[in-house]
């Protein structure tokens, strides 16, 4: 016979998917750990070859702007 909802004997935790998330989370950091400086120098690259790029403008400014000539038509 099939247990009826109201023989529920509530939330109990599942310890052997616990320790397999911890174990998958100490892996992952041992993984990605040594490839942080790796992500840093490229952020770094990226954040100085970006710099001299112009802001686009949002949406925003260009609907509080839609009246205003554009400034490139010099």
């Amino acid at each position: 016979m099939s247990t009826k909802v109201s023989d529920s004997t509530g939330y109990t935790g599942n310890i052997q998917m616990s320790v397999f998330g911890y174990i998958l989370a100490v892996v992952m950091v041992i993984v990605l750990l040594p490839l942080l400086p790796v992500f840093a120098v490229a952020w770094l690259i990226f954040r100085l070859f970006r710099m001299d790029e112009e802001v686009e403008p949002n949406f925003a400014s260009w609907r509080d702007n839609k009246g205003k000539p554009p400034s490139d038509t010099d």
